[in-house]
Formats: structure tokens, C-alpha cells, sequence
């Protein structure tokens, strides 16, 4: 796999933040302000499926996506990265080139995955 690191060259912009609830609204709002709405609505259908199942599974899912989402916008250029292979892998007028952008972010993804995930 060629996973790209998250910290590539790339300065933080704020300090990763605990993986609770709170800090992580406290950093989107900071590093993604525009996807606090989703944050909320979706927050609101883990807690109702967390109680459906009686479980914290739902919990943890959610806790650790938007981790790894704060982790990739609170360094701009892995941001960026990421944004420009996402863009590439919706342009893309061949198979190969669709590939190889969405490796790329899905590398960029897993790699702010593991870095929170520790």
C-alpha cells in the first residue's frame, strides 16, 4: 500500500483533539465549520441507533470518523490532497486515472484513521 502520511510536510493548524463529542464540534468548528450540520444530524441518528441497539458500537463509529475528518482538515495541505484526489476521482474519464485518485484517498483517509485510532 502506498498510504501517504498525514503529518507529510503538512504544519497542524490546532492540536488533535480528545475523542469525545465536544472537542471534536470545538475542532470542526475550527479546521470545517461548513460540516458541523452534518456532524450534528448525524450525531443525533448515532445516539438514537446507539439506543436502539443498546449499544456503543454506533458511538465509537462515529466518534472515530469524525476524529480521522478532524485530523485530515486540521493539516491544510493533507486537506487539500485529499480534496484534489476526491475532485479527480469525480472528473475522471478513464479507470485508471479514477483508480489511482481513489487509492490515494482512501490511503489519505486510513492513514487519519490509524492516527487517531491509537
Amino acid at each position: 500500500m502506498s498510504a501517504h502520511p498525514v503529518e507529510h510536510g503538512d504544519e497542524r493548524v490546532i492540536e488533535r483533539p480528545e475523542r469525545n463529542v465536544a472537542a471534536l464540534r470545538e475542532a470542526l468548528g475550527r479546521v470545517a465549520p461548513s460540516k458541523l450540520p452534518l456532524m450534528e444530524s448525524e450525531r443525533d441518528e448515532v445516539l438514537t441507533l446507539a439506543a436502539e441497539m443498546q449499544s456503543v458500537g454506533p458511538v465509537n463509529g462515529f466518534l472515530l470518523r469524525w476524529a480521522a475528518l478532524v485530523e485530515i482538515e486540521r493539516h491544510p495541505l493533507t486537506a487539500r490532497r485529499l480534496r484534489e484526489a476526491e475532485e479527480r476521482v469525480r472528473v475522471a474519464s478513464d479507470e485508471e486515472t479514477m483508480r489511482t485518485a481513489a487509492r490515494e484517498a482512501a490511503d489519505i483517509k486510513a492513514a487519519a484513521r490509524r492516527a487517531v485510532d491509537q
